[in-house]
């Protein structure tokens, strides 16, 4: 018999993004009900699936190489006791479904007998008769033995080595997978939750369980009273998920608006190049004290000017990193740029273990919520914060194709072409052009030219990011192309 699972676990099944799967479903090739799809479906429409295509085999059998087993456990299997509790629940609803089909089948045969006495004393009513042969023939159905669908088989595996949660109101649904708290895997799946220190100690990113159960990771500082411990409340950073599947109830960020301002003393993890001009800044926040920001924002970062005096030297930049890793935070800087605060990074006056002050998150230039093409484009530096971008939509997992367009203004301005081609080896929906001109504004139409080249329909979703001649002239040449104003996002730095 066929099983009924989210669209999000039928992605999991088959081994293909989520954005995949609805595409298939709005072209009509994949039936939905209630926002579920069976597992028969699915197997027609994918009649290769196999064990592979979801890594669960080959995950399995690498626990077995004692010597590598150790890693393995860590980072894909969750520990002994929320893998226990998930076992436990999984075989709850195994022995609540075996003890429903036996009181069915005690129902069939009751109802047969039955039929079989009215027919005795009503002999030759063919209503009975054809009654009595359909018991009889849906019985047989159920008792045969019948090949079991590797999809369910492979939904019930997936229930124990991670967990589906479900986020309320929103609807928005993310894994847990390995000993990732609850906080962690959804900031990796590119939630917009609320939190602080992420460490159990402010409750800043206390939720409500609706359904399932929860486990928690390590103690915490921050005590829920009496009356929230009773409404079900929990801490996302402290806790995993103990069921397979799990609702929550809280408030997602909707814009910039929704972030508070930070201030955090963050530190000097590692300074190098990229290329001869540019450089990449990794600083690193406390544990205590995560930067909690949206892709495609920016921070200003403070250090001692050169006699000594705090914070004296200031400069605004986008984050180059996803904000699913909140502690460790990237910044691109170029040698040609004419203030100080880049002068002493060239100068090597940064050095792993300097401490920098951060303020933030600044700007508005962030992923909107839209289910459309995704088509990112910069020049320069701009491609800090479309990194940013490009890497929270793939954690989102919700567009149907993002192509990127990236134009260097120097020779060796494409520091970071190797990660756009990983990208693009790695990810089916995902397409990139890197292009060359000295000067930003010929090179922005000629950018314009290739995007009309490679068909884009106007019905897509553009972030610009660079200096203000590249973003002006493309916005103007989109504009002229039809696409609405309200599709352009833009960031000049």
């Amino acid at each position: 018999m066929a099983q009924w699972v989210t669209v999000w676990r039928a992605a999991h099944l088959v081994g293909v993004p989520r954005s995949v799967l609805q595409q298939r479903v709005r072209d009509g090739e994949l039936p939905l009900s209630d926002g579920l799809v069976s597992t028969e479906s699915l197997s027609r429409l994918y009649p290769e699936a196999h064990w592979a295509d979801t890594g669960l085999l080959e995950r399995v059998a690498q626990i077995k190489d004692e010597a590598f087993g150790r890693r393995v456990r860590e980072r894909v299997l969750p520990s002994q006791e929320v893998l226990a509790q998930r076992v436990f629940h999984q075989s709850q609803e195994l022995a609540d479904l075996r003890r429903h089909l036996q009181q069915y089948h005690a129902l069939v045969v009751a109802l047969r007998e039955s039929l079989a006495q009215a027919q005795a004393a009503a002999p030759g009513s063919g209503v009975l008769q054809d009654l009595a042969e359909q018991a009889r023939l849906g019985l047989a159905r159920v008792l045969a033995t019948e090949p079991v669908d590797r999809l369910d088989v492979m939904d019930d595996m997936l229930k124990v080595m991670s967990a589906q949660v479900t986020v309320r109101p929103s609807g928005r649904q993310f894994t847990v997978q390995g000993h990732d708290s609850l906080l962690q895997a959804g900031l990796h799946a590119g939630l917009k939750l609320d939190y602080g220190c992420g460490n159990g100690t402010c409750g800043m990113c206390k939720v409500r369980v609706i359904s399932g159960e929860v486990v928690r990771l390590h103690p915490t500082d921050y005590r829920l009273s009496e009356a929230e411990r009773a409404q079900g409340y929990t801490l996302l950073c402290a806790h995993t998920a103990a069921s397979s599947e799990l609702t929550l109830q809280t408030l997602e960020a909707e814009g910039p608006q929704d972030i508070a301002p930070q201030q955090i003393v963050a530190s000097v993890r590692q300074v190098r190049p990229l290329a001869g001009d540019t450089w990449l800044l990794h600083l690193q926040t406390p544990r205590s004290h995560r930067l909690r920001f949206l892709a495609g924002q920016s921070v200003t970062l403070g250090v001692a000017g050169g006699d000594g005096t705090a914070d004296d030297l200031h400069l605004t930049l986008p984050v180059a990193s996803c904000p699913c890793d909140d502690r460790n935070l990237h910044f691109l800087l170029a040698r040609e740029a004419s203030d100080e605060f880049t002068e002493r990074l060239f100068a090597g006056a940064l050095k792993p273990g300097t401490a920098v002050d951060l303020w933030g998150p600044l700007g508005d230039f962030v992923l909107a919520e839209s289910e459309r093409p995704l088509v990112f484009a910069a020049c320069d530096l701009g491609f800090a914060p479309i990194k940013s971008l490009v890497e929270h939509a793939l954690a989102r997992d919700e567009s149907p194709s993002l192509n990127l367009f990236w134009l260097a203004t120097r020779p060796d301005g494409h520091f970071m072409a190797n990660q756009c081609r990983a990208w693009s080896a790695a990810l089916d929906g995902f397409e990139h052009q890197l292009s060359y001109h000295s000067d930003p504004t010929a090179g922005a139409r000629q950018m314009a030219q290739a995007m009309r080249a490679d068909l884009f329909d106007i019905a897509c979703d553009f972030y610009l990011a660079g200096p203000e001649p590249f973003v002006q002239t493309l916005h103007a040449e989109l504009r002229q192309a039809g696409v609405p104003a309200a599709q352009i996002h833009m960031e000049v730095l």
